[in-house]
């Protein structure tokens, strides 16, 4: 190994020995820590500290970094005082996820740091949005993220440097090469020798570091992101290291070659640099020990601190409040606006439209929306108006896209994703899962994002563009759900979405789309989030549906004699209506839940279970459920028709009525 200190004064030498002691020191108290019983788990980066020192000293101190379960250097090197550091690792209330995830599964924004997640590719694409941030605002910022060799083979690592590549984002991809994913050496995850050699099929720079070398990666980082804070464009960096401990501390290291270990044993990152500033005469013996010594005190003194605080109490309401960013809702009247007969279509345009006008910082993403105007076109006329940097077309790539999305939302902009079905979203379940939904509850960062779902049946699309699936999302804490059935709910209720910094899933119904027309308000408006709305009144029974169950059920009803029904439209599925549905249910008392969804597992068992728990004395029949057949959803007309509840719905009101 050689250091090449060219361009450092000893100054600087001496700032990085201390960099790169201090996370050493911290991790060797850790194990004795992690052996007292005093922590649960540990992730060590043992060996691989001058990658992290050197890439979090190279860049400025406001620049975004999204580190991973290695990069302790990343929070050190950014001056997170210990106490809390330890205080996290230690599940207290004072960590930065107040107990409710561990290690370094969080984030600080007052430290500019995006936490990781544990299927470790997804932060990536945050990194895409945090830079397009800063693109969009004329900003001349780096951001760094990390992964290493074991994560490329997610889907995640092509997706984010795809999208970087395209959009020319100033991302630093920092590849952690240690030749292992946990057990899986690297010749068993990819067929390629080194990382440098994929960046030109991306068209990104690539460079390879020893690192090792904490003086060879800052000097790396720092000339790469001057670079690209003036002449944005992503580039990868692949850092050859090897961690010395396990992939977690209970798994060892027994299938590591003995030959692999005590050659890079030889190259300890922390001994190597201390023994080359002993030879250059840049600190003594004396100087090495003082500065231990005031290290190892200091992280004594931050253990005492976190040890003082007392363990974290559980309290149901702080748990369920911290689900979401605060936000108060204030409805926007349309006032004296003028109307005109809109179509459901035209209306979510309108109210997108609106909102882009109202938030500057609105920026629209996905596949074919800008010269196409989207394959419903919704945003036809958008590119015009509002330019290619706020109407953005994608690549086909739904998870990078929303995980732009959140990143674009970490630098306080609003984001609305379209997905071209609600079908695609698989593709981008885990960013909505796990990061939009979670981000809040875990560190306290809003994400402000909503995700645009054309859906439902009854158009012949056959499996793969028809389904419904709002129930996958309804299970899922943390996100809010709407679901229009009307063209005047579908403006302003994407309105509030889009007003809101939390993230919503605004399922739009593809039938509807140019089926269904009313008179609705010109002026921006917003509708209540959370409220649903009685359509129909009537006194022997209440139906409870949302989106095109509303339509079948104001049909069956008017079409058929002696039956008299609430109808009501909950608008919204996540958090919904128990207030409204539970005074409907108390004036029929007799209840009948109806979706397009199928029947198993759909929010209809969910709504009918509370009706039945709650509501039990009020009711003269058994709560009635009705969906769509437990199969995918068929392509032919006959088999769509038979699939669909619509036929089926009559008899089941006219069984329940007799009841």
């Amino acid at each position: 190994m050689r250091f090449n200190k060219t361009g450092f004064t000893n100054e600087k030498l001496l700032d990085l020995y201390k960099a790169i002691l201090l996370p050493r020191l911290i991790e060797e108290k850790m194990l004795i820590l992690l052996r007292q019983g005093k922590i649960s788990k540990w992730f060590s980066g043992i060996g691989q500290e001058a990658v992290s020192v050197g890439a979090v000293q190279a860049l400025r101190a406001d620049e975004v970094i999204l580190p991973m379960h290695r990069n302790l250097g990343v929070f050190t090197g950014r001056n997170v005082p210990l106490e809390r550091l330890f205080a996290q690792f230690q599940g207290k209330k004072t960590g930065f996820t107040k107990g409710r995830d561990r290690s370094f599964h969080f984030g600080t924004m007052e430290h500019h740091i995006v936490g990781m997640i544990s299927h470790l590719g997804p932060q990536m694409a945050l990194a895409d949005g945090i830079a397009l941030g800063h693109l969009l605002g004329g900003n001349e910022k780096a951001t760094l993220v990390f992964t290493g060799d074991g994560a490329s083979s997610e889907g995640d690592f092509h997706e984010a440097l795809n999208v970087a590549a395209v959009w020319n984002l100033p991302v630093i991809f920092m590849i952690e090469n240690n030749g292992y994913g946990l057990s899986t050496p690297s010749h068993e995850q990819f067929k390629f020798n080194y990382f440098i050699d994929k960046g030109p099929g991306y068209g990104i720079e690539a460079h390879q570091v020893d690192g090792n070398n904490v003086l060879e990666v800052y000097q790396t980082v720092n000339k790469v992101a001057k670079d690209i804070r003036k002449n944005p464009r992503p580039v990868m960096i692949e850092a050859l290291t090897f961690r010395m401990r396990g992939h977690e501390e209970a798994s060892g290291t027994k299938y590591v070659p003995k030959e692999l270990m005590e050659h890079w044993a030889k190259k300890d990152p922390v001994l190597r640099y201390e023994a080359y500033l002993l030879q250059q005469k840049i600190i003594s013996t004396e100087v090495s020990d003082a500065i231990k010594a005031e290290i190892k005190q200091a992280i004594d003194e931050g253990l005492a601190k976190a040890y003082q605080e007392p363990e974290v109490v559980a309290d149901t309401d702080t748990e369920t409040h911290d689900l979401y960013f605060p936000f108060d809702q204030k409805v926007t009247a349309p006032g004296n606006s003028t109307k005109h007969s809109k179509r459901f279509v035209d209306a979510i345009s309108d109210g997108l439209k609106q909102s882009l006008e109202r938030y500057p910082k609105l920026i629209v993403m996905g596949q074919d929306i800008a010269d196409y105007g989207g394959v419903f076109k919704i945003t036809e006329g958008f590119l015009e108006q509002f330019g290619k940097e706020r109407i953005r077309n994608t690549p086909l790539c739904e998870s990078a896209i929303i995980g732009t999305a959140l990143g674009l939302s970490i630098q306080g902009y609003k984001a609305v994703v379209e997905m071209q079905f609600a079908d695609f979203v698989t593709c981008g379940f885990n960013q909505i899962v796990n990061n939009l939904a979670k981000i809040h509850y875990r560190w306290g960062q809003s994400a402000d994002v909503v995700v645009r779902m054309p859906t439902g049946a009854g158009v012949g699309a056959g499996p793969f563009h028809s389904q419904s699936n709002e129930a996958w999302f309804f299970h899922t804490p943390g996100l809010k759900i709407v679901y229009p059935s009307c063209a005047e709910d579908a403006k302003g209720l994407l309105n509030a979405a889009i007003e809101d910094p939390n993230p919503y899933l605004f399922f739009e119904h593809k039938a509807l789309y140019r089926s269904h027309s009313e008179e609705i308000p010109d002026a921006y408006y917003t509708t209540a989030v959370g409220k649903a709305k009685t359509v129909l009144s009537g006194n022997n029974m209440s139906i409870i549906t949302y989106g095109m169950g509303v339509h079948w059920a104001l049909s069956a009803v008017e079409a058929m004699e002696n039956i008299s029904a609430d109808i009501i439209d909950l608008r919204t599925l996540l958090p919904w209506d128990k207030e409204s549905v539970c005074a409907s249910v108390k004036k029929t008392n007799k209840v009948l839940v109806l979706h397009e969804d199928t029947l198993a597992g759909g929010i209809g068992a969910e709504i009918a279970a509370w009706i039945s728990e709650h509501l039990f004395e009020h009711l003269d029949a058994p709560v009635v459920r009705i969906g769509s057949l437990d199969t995918p959803v068929p392509f032919a007309k006959n088999l769509e028709e038979n699939f669909l509840p619509i036929k089926r719905l009559k008899e089941k009101l006219y069984t329940l009525n007799a009841y």
